[in-house]
């Protein structure tokens, strides 16, 4: 199973096929402008060189990133790399490409704004449709976010727990499919800016959490919508003074 886009944050490198690899390094170096947006990529004896892979991988490889929407194959002129707009940002890899080419807060700052165009929905429809056992599930992970051994790395993961928890209990199978997005989001978070920092801000982020359940469990659609709109913005307000106090480090003082 593949790791997800946390997790291999995280836990640092993967070991990956020749195929992934290869769709690893092209997506990188499409996204970071080494390949530039409509420029042609170099032909395949060079790419096959350049990755010391056979024809046959790299061609798969090129068939991966066209799906993605990064690339495609042009008769008699070579493989062009397409704009921006084309490309998958629900895509995990493509989103892991941003990360480790490093995102600018604009890019955080539009997906909590996907975010906030989903997951409080996500959680009004899980106040309607969520059984009794999914209810006990999403309150023992907000509890279990309170807990004061957390490091960064962990309650990130306990983050993305919950969130997802909520998704899928929404009863909307498309709900889940956005788990990329949240996953990124939180990449962003994390690695900007942690609640792990203090116990108080741990049992802040802990009783927000379980704020979104109850109001679940009462089957109050606004109250559960409000609810996750509330730790959206304030993760959001979290990335926005880390990404001001890096630009200005007197803020710090």
């Amino acid at each position: 199973m593949r790791k997800g886009l946390l997790e291999t944050v995280i836990a640092g490198a993967r070991t990956r096929t020749s195929h992934a690899q290869v769709v690893d390094e092209i997506g990188k170096a499409i996204v970071s402008g080494e390949f530039p947006v409509g420029s042609i990529l170099p032909g395949d004896p060079e790419l096959a060189l350049r990755f010391k892979v056979s024809r046959t991988v790299l061609r798969e490889a090129m068939k991966t990133l066209a799906a993605k929407g990064m690339i495609v194959p042009r008769a008699r002129i070579g493989t062009r790399v397409t704009v921006r707009t084309q490309w998958n940002l629900f895509d995990g890899d493509v989103l892991s490409w941003h990360f480790n080419c490093g995102v600018s807060d604009e890019f955080l700052f539009h997906l909590s704004e996907i975010r906030l165009a989903f997951e409080p929905h996500a959680a009004a429809l899980a106040a309607i449709n969520a059984s009794d056992a999914e209810i006990s599930g999403m309150m023992r992970l907000a509890v279990a976010m309170g807990d004061p051994q957390h490091t960064a790395e962990t309650l990130a993961m306990a983050d993305l727990r919950f969130h997802l928890a909520v998704a899928e209990a929404s009863g909307n199978p498309f709900m889940r499919a956005v788990g990329s997005l949240i996953e990124a989001a939180l990449v962003g978070i994390f690695k900007l800016s942690s609640p792990a920092s203090g116990r108080e801000l741990i049992d802040e982020v802990a009783r927000n959490h379980i704020r979104i359940v109850e109001q679940i469990s009462r089957r109050d659609v606004a109250g559960a919508r409000a609810a996750m709109e509330n730790v959206i913005r304030l993760g959001r307000e979290r990335v926005r003074t880390a990404v001001g106090e890096a630009a200005d480090p007197q803020l710090t003082h």
